[in-house]
């Protein structure tokens, strides 16, 4: 044990027993050792309060740094008991507006009737929701946020939509909507404050024939899309990784200034307190800045929510009035946080002996126990080995719960193993510059708070690397390969087009006068099916595609031979099951029960090519130049537009877009990829980074509030060491040493526990185990930024504290 630290050595005002605010009501509320009813401990948790609001200025110091830290922790905790509100309120707005009204497939034209069409369009990589509309009587529906229903030619627009409007950036954009802004969308008419949507007044749509939808009111109670097991496995791992380093600093902030305190108490044991007396009284000073924290939080959460607005995930935006936490989490973590801190004080005096004379610590030469801090992690992987090879996207579900004790019990096994690594490796740390000297030094006589808050960054950097893993692993899983070819086409036009190829031909024309189009490709499509019976009960109607084009677009997709206008080609069979039979069979175009369906026989000398995919990836089933079939015949067909753009317009894709909002507003825009993420996935992966960010910025505050304690403790020493000529720079870098060593040591930690949690992980998913170095790589980078910040910030109080009057003492 290390000798006992003196009342009177000490040069701190706040400590002597003459400071202790109320000494006298202190001596005649002790009592005599023995059992203590529910009443004494109260008594003893109001007096540890009084004692840090009356004892001087360190007490008070020491209070606003727990409050401080616990309030930043408890307004992390907020935002994230607020995700089921903000999800909830986001759906509900979302279902309000909808109209597509499936469930009424036949209503017919009256006065409460509305016809809706979608422009929904791209700009600059800005999704926008666009409907045309146009009433069918006075009593038509609004949509929820619209007042009036605009005219033809009228906009109402959302406000972040207005303002792109009203930039010189949104020129393009304007071109391409026309009309007059005369209104704009309320709230509980958008998914969020920054999407951008509108609505489009006309009086040319029509219903039917793949035109508008004719509705009668807006909203809809779809039944969401459930994540499947992986998906919610990773939503699990992600939200107890986010979480768990929030309440490992939150256990590091009580314990601020806990040397000072521990001095404090031992004060109090020259005026009668026991040692159970003193533990109680702690927990109350504790309790009071805890609670302290509480409304700290509760304020850091209502005046930041208000700058979710700012921000925009996966094309989601949100209110701040949506970021209410759910009642019951908001109380539980109102109970919770203050229980644990209390818990926390209690567990770590256990380590001290507070006596009369002053403090005695057990931590100078009793090492740390190794083996109990490796059970947190063993527990962690006896409860995820039972699912190695037991999840998948298509099976039963997981349970959530053994899945989020195994992770969390393997985390805090970081945050239990620190400490012990730390103070391992800096007891065989000798020699080197001042500097370096002065910080090992320093954590081998503490090293115990510098792990505590460093662990926090551990933890998230194993959670990190596992989830990194994850995603890495089960990525391809969800992700997808669409047949497209973008090196042939960078988009396709789509529109219904009853009038025959010419049509299409006028159309491919407009897009060739546009700026920036470097290539355009016109084919006329429709699709067909065989008449004849098919050959037994489980073989479907022969059917495919009928595409139209020139010989010189046809040869693009096959090696023709000969070609005239008038010729028909026939796709090579592969033997499948209602593959198009032939040449010489009759086929219908359209809706088989439309009595108006044009029937066509395919000539019997069509010879039989092989066809490649057209850039979209559709295999037509047969070519056909514009002489084989007569534009009436085409009344099902549409026109497929594929454009080439040039790269070096930057614009050329919003001039394509423009042409095709003029040509017709319900034209259907694809922009051709190889490759498709999972929406969900992609969704996911965007809140995994947002949430990270927050919770790096959190440990970052955890670690800087920590480096300002430890030097305010210190103050008379820099001061010492200042007068007996130590440089600013020799001072300074010791301070980033002092947090870099415990930083690497946690990292390292992290690294080996992240890639173990990750191979299991993979092992319970099915996949193959990969280290993504260069994410485990970055990680790294964004700790050694911190740590680079942390000092960057905490030099100016240095600075201060290196001052003169540092040596005054009392």
């Amino acid at each position: 044990m290390t000798g006992p630290e003196s009342l009177g050595d000490t040069d701190e005002p706040g400590i002597g027993p003459k400071n202790l605010g109320g000494a006298d009501e202190l001596g005649r509320g002790l009592t005599a050792p023995g059992r203590v009813g529910v009443r004494r401990w109260f008594a003893d948790l109001a007096l540890g309060g009084r004692l840090a609001l009356s004892g001087g200025r360190e007490s008070w110091t020491r209070t606003t740094l727990t409050a401080v830290g616990v309030g930043l922790g408890v307004a992390l905790l907020l935002l994230s008991a607020a995700v089921p509100n903000i999800l909830a309120s986001r759906t509900e707005r979302i279902s309000a507006r909808d109209d597509l009204r499936l469930s009424q497939s036949e209503i017919k034209p009256g006065d409460r009737t509305l016809l809706v069409s979608d422009f929904d369009t791209t700009y600059h990589d800005r999704g926008i929701r666009g409907r045309v509309l146009r009433a069918e009587g006075p009593a038509a529906p609004r949509p929820p946020g619209v007042a009036k229903l605009p005219g033809s030619g009228e906009l109402v627009v959302s406000p972040e939509l207005g303002k792109l409007l009203a930039a010189p950036e949104g020129a393009l954009l304007r071109e391409r909507l026309g009309g007059t802004i005369v209104g704009t969308i309320g709230d509980q008419g958008l998914g969020g404050p920054l999407e951008y949507a509108f609505y489009l007044g006309s009086d040319t749509i029509t219903a039917g024939d793949g035109g508008a939808r004719r509705i009668d009111g807006f909203g809809s109670q779809y039944e969401r899309e459930g994540f499947d097991p992986v998906l919610l496995i990773l939503i699990v791992i992600i939200f107890v990784v986010l979480l768990l380093p929030v309440a490992v600093f939150i256990g590091a902030a009580v314990r601020f200034g806990g040397d000072r305190r521990d001095r404090r108490l031992a004060a109090l044991r020259l005026v009668g307190a026991d040692g159970a007396m003193t533990r109680r009284i702690a927990a109350g000073e504790t309790l009071l800045g805890t609670l302290l924290g509480l409304g700290v939080g509760a304020v850091v959460f209502l005046a930041g929510r208000q700058l979710v607005e700012l921000f925009t995930i996966s094309d989601m935006t949100v209110f701040a009035a949506d970021v209410q936490p759910t009642l019951g989490l908001a109380l539980l973590i109102a109970l919770t946080v203050p229980a644990a801190a209390v818990a926390v004080t209690l567990l770590a005096l256990r380590r001290v002996v507070i006596e009369p004379l002053g403090v005695v610590r057990h931590a100078g030469a009793t090492r740390r126990r190794l083996w109990w801090r490796l059970a947190p992690s063993a527990l962690g992987l006896a409860l995820l080995t039972p699912l190695i090879g037991g999840v998948s996207q298509t099976g039963p579900a997981a349970n959530e719960y053994q899945v989020a004790g195994g992770v969390v019990l393997l985390l805090l096994g970081v945050a239990a193993l620190l400490p012990w690594l730390v103070e391992a490796v800096v007891a065989r740390l000798r020699g080197g510059a001042v500097p370096w000297q002065l910080a090992t030094r320093r954590l081998q006589l503490s090293s115990g708070t510098s792990a505590r808050v460093v662990s926090g960054i551990a933890v998230a950097s194993a959670g990190a690397i596992a989830l990194q893993m994850v995603f890495a692993g089960i990525g391809a899983g969800y992700t997808t390969s669409t047949g497209q070819d973008p090196n042939r086409a960078d988009l396709q036009f789509s529109l219904r087009n009853p009038a025959g190829h010419a049509a299409s031909e006028a159309i491919a024309a407009r897009f060739r006068d546009t700026a920036g189009v470097r290539s355009v490709t016109s084919y006329t499509t429709v699709y067909a099916t065989g008449t004849t019976t098919p050959a037994g009960p489980d073989v479907p109607p022969a059917a495919g595609t009928v595409l139209i084009a020139g010989c010189a677009a046809l040869l693009e997709l096959a090696d023709l031979g000969r070609c005239a206008d008038g010729d028909v080609f026939v796709r090579q069979p592969s033997g499948e099951p209602g593959e198009w039979p032939g040449p010489g069979e009759e086929v219908l175009f359209g809706d088989s029960e439309d009595p108006d369906a044009r029937r066509w026989t395919v000539p019997a000398t069509a010879p039989t090519v092989a066809v490649r995919p057209d850039p979209m990836g559709n295999m037509p089933a047969i070519l056909a130049t514009p002489g084989a079939l007569p534009a009436g015949d085409l009344r099902a067909g549409r026109t497929e537009i594929y454009v080439g753009l040039d790269p070096a317009r930057p614009d050329a894709i919003e001039y394509a877009r423009n042409t095709a909002a003029g040509i017709s507003t319900s034209m259907s825009i694809y922009q051709l990829t190889d490759r498709q993420e999972s929406t969900r996935f992609t969704t996911i992966r965007r809140g995994l980074y947002l949430g990270a960010i927050l919770t790096m910025l959190l440990i970052g505050a955890s670690i800087l509030v920590s480096t300002l304690e430890q030097l305010r403790d210190r103050k008379r020493l820099l001061a010492i060491l200042v007068a007996f000529g130590a440089r600013r720079s020799t001072l300074s870098w010791s301070v980033l040493f002092q947090t870099a060593v415990p930083v690497g040591l946690g990292l390292a930690l992290a690294v080996g526990t992240g890639i173990g949690l990750g191979a299991v992980l993979m092992a319970m998913v099915n996949r193959p185990v990969r280290v993504d170095w260069g994410s485990i790589g970055l990680i790294g980078a964004v700790a050694a930024g911190v740590v680079v910040l942390v000092t960057a910030l905490s030099l100016p109080a240095l600075w201060r504290m290196m001052r003169p009057d540092g040596l005054r003492t009392e």
